[in-house]
């Protein structure tokens, strides 16, 4: 198919057809995946270890033993060592700007003591154990890796597990190489629905997770959503999607490579350009046909042009914007005159790019922002993987006599207005006969029954006692919408 036949004018036949379907691209899994994925997890549940190696060789056609389920302890560091130096300069360089964008997300407990007296705080704390998924098959995916690892190590996770399916010429040393650099303690050589089963129920040689994050493809995604509730998770991950807001001053050949290094993913991925100007919509077209024949993955590029790519003719730049609000893509790159203008416009995108000296790739590799990011409209209420998908937070509530006098008895109506009964004798039993009087030595003391029940407006906020501030680098060490495949 020639990239002429992608154009089409907004409101048109053919471009309510093209966003439809880009709009109802990956939404059903099909019954059939389902109920596969159903049975490879039951089987798991059941089998174990037996499970998860009979399943490797029938869909990877690899055997493997238990004991090698797990790669070595020094394979990592020794894959790392085995690189080029420019490469190993390149994957710490990676990751040091990951990790420093990541450290400004970490967040501390906190606590304030109110008018009544009570203190009350929220307490943040890492999760104990992660489990990674890292893709394999048509690529690997060091860069996902480190996107997924560096920002649970910034949030303090204890132990993180990672999973990759392992291919007939065995593990990928620069797989391995980045889970070194980014600090994974276990990587096992499985993948699929039956790692992700794995991850959520244990196995003798899989440890439980608390969570389990990383995308994957329709199986891997389906057994996420089937776990949930089992084990967190961070995201059910959709296929890849750009969508480039273009003016006529833009480069059509930038445009098209931008678009091209989406399609390179998957035959599912969304390459959208939208502009008013008729003149770079042709520009773009014959640029994506000089650049896809020269393009190694040109076969499956060229699929998802033919499937899932357009270039949407407007009105206005304005009706552009209108039109990415209303997809919420994963990576939208603003390639206009004045970007920072149309900035704030803009309501729903996983990551956006200002400018054409900031290309989508520059988002997946190194910039620092993560790359794991909300697919198929699911930006309207989703956000980037961060230090925030791997913390909980707990409440603290601590209540003195004088709380318990001003605000018991409000208490106390409102558990019988629910006929609650036990809930307002409780209260009342830590209350003087005399309503509202505090118990003990306290009673009578202090002006807390007298006085408002507005906040306090100079509560003073200070850290909760023994409470986890979430730190980068501390050994014990270091989340539903669709997130994109990683990229």
């Amino acid at each position: 198919m020639r990239a002429a036949a992608l154009i089409c004018p907004a409101g048109g036949a053919r471009a309510r057809a093209r966003l439809a379907r880009l709009a109802a691209r990956g939404t059903t899994t099909g019954e059939r995946v389902e109920a596969d994925v159903r049975r490879i997890i039951a089987r798991v549940r059941r089998e174990g270890d037996r499970a998860l190696l009979n399943f490797t060789r029938r869909f990877d056609g690899v055997r493997l033993s238990r004991a090698r389920l797990r790669v070595p302890p020094g394979a990592m560091e020794a894959a790392y060592r085995s690189l080029p130096a420019r490469v190993r300069r390149d994957l710490g360089l990676a990751a040091g700007r990951i990790r420093a964008f990541h450290l400004h997300q970490r967040e501390r407990s906190w606590s304030f003591r109110d008018a009544s007296g009570a203190r009350l705080g929220q307490r943040i704390e890492p999760l104990e154990r992660v489990g990674v998924y890292v893709p394999g098959g048509r690529a690997a995916y060091p860069s996902t890796v480190l996107m997924t690892v560096i920002p649970a190590r910034v949030a303090g996770v204890r132990e993180v597990i990672a999973v990759s399916p392992v291919g007939k010429d065995g593990d990928v040393s620069i797989v391995l190489a980045a889970c070194h650099v980014a600090g994974v303690d276990i990587l096992y050589r499985i993948g699929g629905a039956q790692a992700v089963a794995a991850l959520a129920y244990g196995t003798g040689s899989v440890p439980r997770v608390d969570k389990i994050v990383g995308p994957g493809n329709v199986w891997v995604a389906t057994a996420k959503r089937l776990v949930f509730g089992q084990v967190d998770i961070d995201a059910i991950a959709g296929p890849s999607e750009v969508l480039v807001v273009a003016d006529g001053a833009a480069d059509p050949e930038l445009v098209a490579a931008d678009m091209l290094a989406q399609a390179e993913h998957d035959p599912l991925a969304a390459a959208i350009c939208v502009t008013p100007d008729h003149r770079l919509a042709a520009r773009v077209a014959a640029a994506l046909d000089r650049q896809l024949a020269s393009l190694p993955r040109r076969a499956v590029a060229a699929r998802s042009l033919a499937n899932f790519g357009a270039i949407v003719v407007v009105r206005s730049l304005a009706e552009a914007v209108e039109i990415a609000n209303r997809l919420a893509p994963e990576h939208l790159e603003l390639a206009v005159r004045a970007p920072s203008r149309w900035l704030a416009r803009v309501r729903h995108a996983g990551a956006i790019f200002l400018g054409q000296d900031t290309p989508e790739a520059f988002g997946d590799y190194l910039a620092g922002p993560n790359h794991v990011l909300p697919t198929g409209g699911t930006a309207r209420f989703a956000s980037p993987l961060g230090v925030y998908d791997f913390v909980k937070r707990t409440s603290i509530i601590e209540a003195s006599p004088r709380t318990l006098a001003r605000l018991g008895p409000a208490v106390v109506r409102l558990a019988r207005l629910e006929g609650l009964d036990a809930h307002g004798r409780a209260v009342e039993r830590r209350l003087a006969p005399g309503m509202g009087s505090p118990r003990g030595p306290a009673a009578g003391q202090g002006r807390g029954a007298k006085r408002s029940l507005a906040p306090h407006a100079r509560a003073a906020v200070t850290p909760v006692r023994g409470g986890a501030s979430v730190s980068a680098g501390s050994r014990p060490r270091p989340a539903a919408a669709h997130r994109g495949g990683g990229r």
